[in-house]
């Protein structure tokens, strides 16, 4: 006879979504409780590799600090209240906003963890949209990648289409403003991408990073220091040589591209000796990097975060393409090549997906500012001021999911105190951080182990064609929901208010009298089936869906070796297939560039850093990240520091244009002169409820950084987050 007291434990596959490798884990589940997590040998990319964030996770999952019930604030505190009336008072309160205001009135900023969920993307998205016109929606995205999407819809006519360095094949890899040791890849699925980088050196080949910092990557590897926020400067040099030597790809060019003499006119001037004072790169060190990558081969550059945050994103994330391009190295085996999903007619879906997103951009701008809403979506650093400013399309009512933007965008202070100025705000989170915690309602959400998942977002950008689904592993703690459901019962509360929310919840109920619910799940399930190696609805035999994908192939399924390559017509979105070099707006940024002055009472550069043990701010509350008495402090170089008298260890007080903060400091050779770097994330104040984070402190760098509008990158809406100009005194 069992026991009746014998626990039940069981061990479930699934896979870790905290950063973009998405690497395969095993959940202990013990009488329903996530008790551990470990990696995934069967895995057959990540091979029984995780990171300690990813294991850490349970600590998060079981945090006696998260948030598991509904709260209200009140003057004196948060209480707890029922869904019910929370949802209720919620929707109440919006809907006098919209009746008052209109959509204009409202706005949802989602965070960095929204893009790991496929349902909270689309509910979010579904929501604000839903609203009405004129409604306000910001992500991340413009603290992190929108430069990058920028460049691609300029260049190929649709922000969708990124090229990623071709890991397997590739002999010799640039990486520039990135530290993919520590990210462990971004805009780049690449589970063990430490080890691809290795297997580089192994068969012959080459890694250099170009940096301001021998990162934890560069020192494995050929470091290559350069000045911050002069990476255009270095590319367009780049280009120069190309051009000049002969040794552009010039049949390539002529097949693929307009625009190659205008290009070619823009970077004449560019050569090796005149940028080498500004970049601190020596002209032959280029000269030497620009005939590599057209003589070997199999080469790429590749460029992420620190490309993508300065005074010049979009700049820079086009010329790194445009010298993948000429140097013959895009859409070419073990270059920098285009992932996809392999849906039917691949390049029609790309000419509308662009079409429409390019008309977007043209009519659409942020109140403030006047900046191109770029994927439908505003930059954040102006965040505040569309709270703050009267006016039509003041932001009177904001949702916030899945981000701490209090600590993320620039100027936190100056959105901190928006938000209490606000007729309503409300945060889908499971912590009472920073910015959650001047919020009307704290409405609690799953974390990633309690919720199915399948990640649409990166599928686009995997080094090798894959494909996972999960389903949960415990059900949720507490009261805690799935984004995707608090939005659909909104939706429900205000149906008969708003006409979309109407048509829709009309149209649910009608598919539901037929046996076919309206849900995020059967999107992604439908996407499954039409892309590459998907059942096609049944034509396919043994094709994948989202349930075959969990229950035959948990560890999830290799569709091919190597990403495929010839792809080039099918991922451009302009009707005439073909990439678009000339832009006036590419043309004005190199003229600026040219005349770029810095304050000169502001003599260092201060850049970020990425931690091992941090991702942004959301981890700080797990104990086996904090252990040993962790804390916040930002890197100087030693000579630097011995000129102003700077101890290692020593509390500094960094002062840029626009605000400034204390951080003690670590003294170190791996810097380039003159460069400061901080790590983000921290700057925990006690007004939450994360003890922890708390605890631990540390200092908001973006205090560092400006939220006025002539500092957002104007294409793009980027905030300017890299070689802001500091100056460093003792404390």
């Amino acid at each position: 006879m069992a026991d009746p007291t014998a626990s039940t434990v069981e061990h479930k596959v699934t896979f870790c979504r905290i950063c973009e490798p998405l690497c395969g884990m095993i959940a202990t589940v013990e009488d329903g409780r996530l008790t551990a997590l470990r990696p995934d040998k069967d895995h057959p990319l990540s091979s029984g590799f995780a990171c300690q964030k990813g294991i850490a996770f349970t600590e998060v999952v079981n945090d006696p600090d998260r948030v598991t019930a509904p709260l209200r604030r009140t003057p004196t505190g948060f209480e707890e209240v029922s869904w019910d009336e929370a949802l209720g008072d919620i929707a109440g309160r919006l809907s006098a906003v919209l009746a008052a205001h209109g959509p204009g009135a409202v706005g949802w900023y989602m965070g960095n963890p929204g893009a790991f969920s496929y349902a909270h993307v689309l509910s979010a998205l579904g929501f604000i949209k839903g609203l009405g016109r004129g409604s306000h929606f910001y992500t991340a995205s413009s603290q992190d990648t929108n430069s990058r999407l920028m460049a691609s819809q300029l260049l190929y006519g649709t922000p969708t289409s990124v090229p990623i360095p071709d890991l397997t094949r590739t002999d010799l890899l640039i990486v520039m403003g990135a530290n993919p040791v520590v990210s462990h890849g971004s805009f780049l699925t690449a589970p063990r991408i430490k080890d691809r980088m290795h297997d580089i050196v192994k068969r012959g080949g080459r890694v250099v990073v170009i940096d301001p910092r021998r990162t934890e990557t560069a020192a494995m590897f050929e470091w290559c220091g350069i000045v911050p926020d002069t990476d255009s400067l270095l590319l367009l040099s780049l280009l120069q040589v190309l051009f000049a030597e002969g040794l552009a790809d010039v049949d390539h060019l002529a097949a693929s591209a307009d625009g190659v003499e205008w290009l070619r006119a823009q970077v004449q001037r560019f050569t090796p000796e005149s940028t080498a004072a500004t970049t601190g790169i020596d002209a032959d060190v280029v000269r030497g990097l620009a005939r590599d990558l057209a003589s070997t081969p199999r080469a790429a550059i590749y460029g992420r975060l620190g490309t993508c945050v300065g005074r010049y994103g979009t700049l820079t994330s086009y010329l790194i393409d445009v010298v993948n391009l000429v140097a013959g190295n895009l859409d070419r085996p073990g270059g920098s090549v285009f992932g996809g999903l392999g849906l039917p007619a691949e390049q029609w879906v790309n000419t509308a997906m662009g079409a429409v997103l390019r008309r977007t951009y043209r009519r659409r701008r942020s109140r403030i500012g006047g900046v191109p809403a770029l994927i439908g979506s505003e930059p954040a650093a102006l965040m505040a001021k569309e709270i703050l400013t009267p006016g039509q399309r003041q932001i009177r009512a904001l949702f916030i999911s899945a981000g701490n933007p209090v600590l993320s965008v620039p100027n936190g202070d100056e959105l901190e105190s928006a938000l209490g100025s606000l007729e309503l705000s409300v945060a889908l989170d499971f912590y009472l951080t920073e910015t959650t915690a001047q919020c009307d309602y704290v409405l609690p959400v799953t974390t990633m182990y309690e919720r199915d998942d399948f990640p649409l977002t990166f599928q686009l950008f995997q080094a090798t064609p894959f494909r996972q689904a999960t389903e949960a592993v415990v059900a949720p703690v507490g009261q805690s929901r799935p984004e995707s459901q608090i939005v659909g019962e909104l939706i429900g509360r205000l149906s008969g208010r708003v006409p979309a929310f109407t048509a829709l919840t009309a149209m649910g109920t009608v598919m539901s009298r037929v046996g076919v619910g309206v849900t995020a799940r059967r999107f992604a399930d439908g996407i499954i089936r039409v892309a590459g190696g998907g059942d096609r609805f049944g034509l396919r035999r043994g094709g994948l869906t989202f349930d075959r994908l969990t229950r035959e192939h948990p560890h999830g399924k290799i569709l091919d070796p190597h990403l495929g390559t010839g792809r080039l017509r099918r991922v451009i979105g302009y009707p005439n297939r073909r990439i678009q070099l000339r832009h006036n707006a590419i043309a004005e940024q190199i003229a600026t560039l040219s005349g770029q002055q810095y304050p000169a009472d502001y003599p260092l550069r201060m850049i970020g850093m990425r931690e091992t043990r941090s991702e942004n701010s959301w981890m700080h509350n797990a104990p086996l990240l904090m252990r040993g008495e962790r804390g916040h402090h930002g890197l100087m170089n030693a000579d630097d520091a011995a000129e102003l008298g700077v101890e290692d260890g020593a509390h500094v007080q960094v002062t840029s244009p626009y605000g400034q903060i204390t951080v003690p400091v670590k003294l170190t050779k791996d810097l380039t002169a003159g460069v400061v770097a901080l790590p983000h994330g921290w700057g925990h104040k006690g007004t939450g409820g994360w003890q922890l984070a708390n605890k631990a402190g540390g200092a908001n760098v973006n205090q560092l950084t400006s939220s006025d509008p002539a500092d957002v990158e104007p294409l793009s809406g980027m905030a300017w987050l890299t070689g802001v100009p500091v100056r460093v005194e003792p404390v």
